[in-house]
C-alpha cells in the first residue's frame, strides 16, 4: 500500500477536557448526500476506544509544514500533555467542544454514524457536521516518506 500516495490527518477527540489524537492516512469521503467520511483505526490504539466511547471527533488534514505533529501523534509512547511542547500542536475548540488543530489545511467535525470491524481495524463512518478549509499545500505520505505536492502533471 506504500505505492499509494495519501494525505495525512490527525484524528482528535475530547476526553474529559483533554485532547487525544492519532495520525491516520486511511481517511476518505464516503458520500456527499448525506455527507459521510470514513477513517480506519487499529484496534490496539488508545484512540480506537476513545472514538467508540465519545462518538464525536475531528479530522484535521495536515498542511505541508505539520510533519512534526504527524510524527508525534504516530508514536505509540506519546502522551496528550506534551503535544504542544514536543510538536507544536495547538488546538481550538468547536462549539461542540471538539479539538480543532490550529494551522491544519482542513478540519472536518464528525459524529459517529456506524462502525464496522475489518480485520485488525475498525472502519468508523461519520456524519460531517462542519467543515473548515484553509489555503496551503498538503502533507503527503508516499513509499514510507513524507512528501509535498510537486509540479502539476499537465493536461
Amino acid at each position: 500500500m506504500g505505492q499509494f500516495a495519501t494525505g495525512v490527518t490527525i484524528i482528535t477527540v475530547d476526553l474529559e477536557g483533554e485532547v487525544h489524537g492519532m495520525t491516520a492516512n486511511a481517511f476518505a469521503s464516503v458520500s456527499l448526500d448525506p455527507p459521510l467520511v470514513l477513517v480506519c483505526v487499529d484496534h490496539s490504539t488508545r484512540s480506537h476506544a476513545h472514538l467508540h466511547a465519545k462518538k464525536r471527533f475531528g479530522i484535521n488534514v495536515l498542511s505541508e509544514d505539520q510533519r512534526a505533529i504527524s510524527e508525534y501523534y504516530a508514536r505509540v509512547d506519546r502522551t496528550h500533555e506534551n503535544a504542544e511542547t514536543e510538536a507544536g500542536a495547538r488546538f481550538d475548540r468547536t462549539g461542540q467542544g471538539t479539538p480543532m488543530l490550529r494551522g491544519s489545511l482542513a478540519y472536518v467535525e464528525c459524529r459517529l454514524h456506524s462502525a464496522e470491524v475489518a480485520g485488525d481495524h475498525t472502519i468508523f463512518i461519520a456524519e460531517v457536521e462542519d467543515v473548515v478549509v484553509r489555503e496551503g499545500g498538503p502533507l503527503l505520505f508516499f513509499r514510507g516518506k513524507y512528501r509535498k505536492v510537486g509540479e502539476d502533471a499537465g493536461e
